[in-house]
């Protein structure tokens, strides 16, 4: 018996990681309600129960995709505690970089959590917790405006807004391995965004 027929026998010949990432490639290209688990099994050469064996449901695996995209971009916020050194701009600062790094190392999660549009109480949960993200970013914002780091004719929230409109961006056009990698592309956004923003 092939090593083929086997795993379609239903013998995983993939981990759970392995398993995650195929079906997030595949929801982000024909998009969430469009993948079933059949077609996920196909596309893994497995059967229906042996992705079961390693998920409960498809919710599940999305689930587990948007908790790790969610969880690494909270975590570049929680690293930047007010006694971390350094005013509020610096902080922003290493919030931007840190966020691009985890685009770059987390590009198809990532993806996934962009395209999410509150269909299913799973998606639902992912927005909310994007939008709390969103508003430690326009406090941070605020913050450094209040220090007077940063221009304050410009809406916290607005410019919160553009600041990761053009980091979210990235996962159109970025492609791993090529010209830039995640460090010069961080110090690229902070460039455009912050140069713009500090006062003079």
């Amino acid at each position: 018996m092939s090593e083929m027929q086997s795993a379609r026998r239903g013998r995983p010949g993939y981990d759970q990681q392995g398993i995650l990432a195929v079906a997030v490639a595949a929801f982000n290209e024909y998009g969430y309600d469009a993948t079933s688990i059949g077609m996920l099994a196909e596309r893994l050469g497995l059967s229906k129960s042996a992705i079961y064996h390693h998920f409960g449901s498809k919710d599940e695996i999305l689930d587990r995709a948007l908790d790790s995209a969610l969880s690494s971009l909270e975590a570049v916020v929680e690293d930047q505690p007010r006694d971390a050194g350094g005013g509020a701009a610096e902080r922003l600062e290493r919030v931007l970089r840190g966020a691009v790094h985890v685009l770059v190392d987390q590009l198809p999660a990532v993806t996934l959590l962009l395209r999410v549009r509150g269909n299913t109480e799973v998606e639902r949960t992912a927005l909310s917790r994007r939008r709390t993200f969103d508003r430690r970013i326009t406090a941070l914002v605020s913050a450094a405006q209040d220090e007077g780091a940063l221009r304050d004719d410009i809406d916290a929230s607005v410019a919160a807004r553009l600041t990761f409109g053009m980091i979210n961006s990235i996962v159109e056009w970025y492609r791993p391995g090529g010209r830039e990698g995640a460090d010069r592309l961080a110090d690229d956004v902070v460039a455009i965004a912050l140069d713009g923003l500090r006062k003079r």
